[in-house]
């Protein structure tokens, strides 16, 4: 079985994580068209073979790699963007294409590629003084990806743009009211790509994330790593309620929205515990100790606390996820940060 190793990780942890496989038997099989390296170098697109479906993902970070990986595995054709060149070079030793993609100075003639793929996933953020990257220009990727193979789109946004709630539930038809310039842009984003999927006429969905860990990325690889936590960290761990999901859980997520057909869904992809980040660092620490006894010795305890102006901004809300779990059928591997991190910890190779 295939090992994913990630390469962001410090020298001093060695983590591997083996991802879970994707079915994806049901699914229509349609032309397979070659990588985008191939494309650009015959000056060609036509196929050349007979596969399954083709996934062009959008910014190839911690979510699009981990999904990449399952597609891959599943046998699905999977190109996409990074930053930058190194990060392309690894990929490539994985079997997996990448077209370099900045967001400042976006190549939109990579859209004439996108157009052969039959899904398409943005996992690209907002900037500020840009918005989306893509949707600077949306009548030129309109016009690019009409009358293409393109069938599904999706975009990746977040649980911020519901912003400030006194920490009530909120599920999908609670009116977005964003309150950082972040969740703002992340809004007018997905609205862009909802009406965008219109015009073209394709399946358009919007996963809204809330806080992202996994492997590689959680509270027992901050301690681990001895990192000082930052002042915005401090500050977000004093929050009531924060709504996470593992990594692994966002694939299911993603596995079941390409099965699902209706377009204009959104869907809160969220775990069933909004528990305050103090918890999750404590937990985290009890788990280190457990299995390494006496290894960590300067503990990240008290937080900072915010002010109540600090406290609105960020947000406080505790996000539902019955429409993710009853649309798209997903159950949840990580229904708790509890049972998260002890999967992170299981799968990890002694850091000392």
């Amino acid at each position: 079985m295939a090992v994913f190793q990630l390469p962001s990780l410090s020298p001093e942890i060695s983590l591997r994580f083996t991802p879970r496989p994707l079915d994806f038997s049901n699914r229509r099989r349609t032309t397979l068209f070659r990588p985008l390296s191939a494309i650009g170098d015959s000056g060609s697109s036509e196929p050349d073979s007979e596969s399954q479906n083709r996934m062009f993902i959008l910014g190839m970070g911690y979510v699009g790699g981990f999904f990449a990986q399952q597609l891959k595995e599943a046998d699905w054709l999977v190109s996409g963007t990074c930053r930058s060149d190194t990060k392309k070079k690894e990929w490539e030793k994985r079997g997996i294409d990448l077209n370099l993609f900045s967001a400042d100075s976006p190549e939109l003639s990579l859209i004439d590629s996108v157009k052969d793929y039959t899904h398409l996933l943005i996992s690209i953020p907002p900037s500020a003084g840009i918005g989306d990257p893509m949707l600077r220009n949306v009548e030129l990727v309109r016009d690019k990806l009409s009358g293409g193979n393109l069938q599904w789109v999706c975009y990746l946004s977040s649980t911020s743009v519901y912003g400030d709630c006194g920490g009530a539930w909120v599920n999908e038809d609670h009116p977005p009211n964003p309150k950082t310039q972040s969740a703002k842009l992340r809004l007018a984003a997905e609205e862009g790509w909802l009406s965008l999927g219109r015009d073209l006429g394709v399946s358009t969905q919007i996963l809204r994330l809330g806080g992202i860990y996994g492997p590689g990325r959680s509270a027992i690889d901050t301690l681990l790593k001895r990192e000082r936590l930052s002042e915005g960290q401090k500050k977000r761990a004093s929050r009531k309620f924060t709504s996470r999901v593992h990594v692994e859980d966002i694939c299911q997520a993603l596995q079941a929205a390409t099965e699902k057909l209706p377009s204009g869904e959104i869907y809160n992809v969220v775990d069933d515990d909004p528990a305050p980040r103090e918890k999750v660092f404590e937990y985290a620490l009890e788990l280190i100790e457990t299995r390494w006894p006496g290894t960590i010795e300067t503990k990240p305890f008290p937080f900072v606390y915010e002010s109540r102006e600090e406290s609105s901004l960020r947000g406080e809300k505790r996000v539902r996820n019955e429409h993710m779990k009853n649309k798209l059928g997903v159950k949840l591997l990580h229904p708790s940060y509890k049972s998260g991190l002890q999967s992170i910890i299981e799968k990890m190779d002694n850091p000392f």
